[in-house]
């Protein structure tokens, strides 16, 4: 299977807003994203607005080639905004005010009842739907219940973790991309990965994408963007290779 990458622009959004004004532009950076080789363009418009904005996405829809991938709250009001927009995908995200980044995965099966309308009206719009979840059977399990043909895996503890705590983490990952496949879901994973975090994951092969944004856009600071962007691709498909 070839594994996909998504880059995700938010934090560029995040420069721009921390002075306001229209630079750096996103969308720029996502056009220099497809030519660097991503696949897909992924952007978290959140409730509250702080990176990602609204004509943001409608400027990325209207002049991409690329799939855009919204990021969004589990809402009506949210679901709304994406029939209107029309995105390739969306992705379903817990999402907290108080929170610096999305800290975990969605709940889903404590919220079935809840999710099953959202994902149906998304899906009968054409949009292909995600859910960002851990890597937990039970969390898998009711994904497939409510009707999402696609799984995020959260990376964020295998990243932050360290010796046998990362091994841990990376076995639970393995272990949910496999329990993925046999339920038929499309498996995809991210959050934290970074040079040093992406072979391991990669190498999973069920994996069909790896979504990565922060580290990117941190490291082209030093390397530029295109560059940072060429080298994950490179050590996504090396990884891939053994």
């Amino acid at each position: 299977m070839t594994l996909r990458l998504g880059v995700n622009i938010d934090h560029v959004a995040t420069l721009r807003n921390a002075r306001g004004g229209r630079h750096p532009d996103p969308l720029r950076a996502a056009m220099i994203a497809a030519e660097a080789g991503a696949d897909g363009i992924t952007a978290h418009l959140r409730e509250d607005r702080r990176h990602i904005r609204d004509l943001d996405i409608e400027r990325l829809k209207a002049r991409m080639t690329l799939p855009l991938n919204l990021e969004m709250a589990a809402t009506p009001e949210m679901t709304d905004l994406a029939v209107h927009i029309q995105p390739h995908a969306a992705c379903l995200v817990p999402e907290r005010r108080e929170e610096r980044t999305t800290e975990g995965g969605l709940d889903v099966a404590g919220q079935i009842d809840r999710l099953t309308p959202l994902i149906a009206r998304l899906s009968d719009a054409k949009i292909r739907v995600s859910l960002f979840i851990e890597p937990d059977r039970a969390q898998l399990d009711a994904a497939s219940k409510v009707g999402a043909p696609v799984v995020e895996l959260h990376t964020g503890a295998y990243c932050d973790g360290e010796g046998a705590v990362r091994h841990r983490e990376l076995l639970r990952l393995q272990i949910a991309a496999a329990h993925a496949a046999e339920l038929g879901l499309e498996c995809h994973a991210g959050h934290g990965l970074g040079f040093d975090t992406v072979g391991p994951v990669a190498a999973i092969s069920t994996l069909a994408e790896l979504n990565i944004g922060h580290f990117l856009i941190g490291e082209a600071v030093f390397l530029g963007l295109e560059e940072a962007i060429r080298r994950m691709r490179r050590a996504m498909t090396e990884a891939r290779g053994r």
